[in-house]
């Protein structure tokens, strides 16, 4: 029994580092709990501008304090009853392709991916929201304006546009708001190296091998942490394969402004020779023609 507190009284010391380590740990767990609640919160906020947008839709009344200041409802969710069926889709066609236009925007355009990379992160929840809105909105449209459908179908591809049009809202506000926040300053670095290196690849004063190279460390830097589709990827490569602009310009004489030189004119073809005639030599080219200057008025 004596030897316990024997340690214990030549190594009292010992609980300040521990007390140190525990309040770390202790800290870390706050921030830990701290961010899964802000996750749940932005979830629910989501689902709640989803359920009262699909509640206006319905024309059913919600209470004002249930309803969020950003989930009113969106211009394809009015529905007029003497509107006919044929126009109503066609405005719902609209809407849903206004809401594909947007995220193509991002989808397709490897600057904005860069600035905003939750847009293509499936493992965003309120990314994979969106997805999903799009699949049961894609999923339920008919093939025209034309086609005939039952109230309740059009009903349901109603709810669908709305629900389309609230998921993106949230999710490109939350992609704007996080921006390059999940990555570790490691992958921030290659994530500004490959923005510097984009506006290289895309511009056209560059030469070809420079935006080839250019373009390929854009795809090596972006590599495990963006993942770029297919459409990105081709619309890149046609920025990337752009020719630089040709142009005519020959040196121009000392001394001799621009406006000047005459015009340049594209030399007449010559008619085919004769098979008989026998092929005279090619005459030499004229020399270019100097404009006459006027003579300097004399100074008083």
């Amino acid at each position: 029994m004596v030897e316990p507190w024997n340690f214990i009284g030549s190594y009292w010391w010992l609980i300040f580092p521990f007390l140190g380590v525990m309040g770390g740990v202790a800290r870390a767990w706050e921030r830990g709990a701290r961010g899964r609640h802000a996750r749940r919160l932005e979830i629910l906020h989501a689902k709640a501008e989803i359920k009262a947008a699909q509640a206006a839709a319905r024309g059913k009344g919600v209470a004002p304090a249930a309803v969020p200041a950003s989930a009113a409802p969106a211009p394809s969710a009015a529905v007029d009853p003497d509107e006919s069926q044929e126009a109503q889709l066609t405005r719902l066609f609209a809407a849903q392709d206004a809401v594909t236009k947007r995220w193509l925007d991002y989808e397709l355009d490897v600057a904005k991916l860069i600035a905003f990379p939750a847009m293509s992160d499936g493992r965003q929840p309120l990314t994979a929201a969106f997805l999903r809105a799009k699949k049961v909105a894609d999923g339920l449209r008919p093939a025209s304006a034309k086609a005939r459908l039952t109230k309740d179908h059009l009903a349901e591809y109603r709810n669908a546009v709305t629900d389309y049009e609230v998921a993106f809202d949230v999710a490109e506000r939350d992609a704007r708001r996080l921006k390059d926040s999940t990555f570790t300053d490691g992958e921030r670095k290659r994530l500004d190296t490959a923005k510097q290196l984009l506006t290289v690849a895309i511009d056209q004063a560059a030469t070809p091998a420079e935006r080839q190279l250019a373009y390929r460390r854009v795809r090596e830097e972006l590599d495990g942490l963006i993942s770029l589709s297919d459409g990105a990827i081709e619309v890149l490569e046609t920025k990337v394969a752009l020719e630089l602009p040709a142009t005519a310009a020959q040196d121009i004489p000392v001394g001799q402004d621009a406006a000047d030189r005459p015009p340049l004119t594209p030399p007449a073809s010559a008619p085919p020779a004769s098979p008989a005639a026998p092929a005279s030599p090619a005459a030499p080219p004229s020399p270019w023609p100097v404009p006459a200057r006027s003579p300097k008025p004399p100074i008083v």
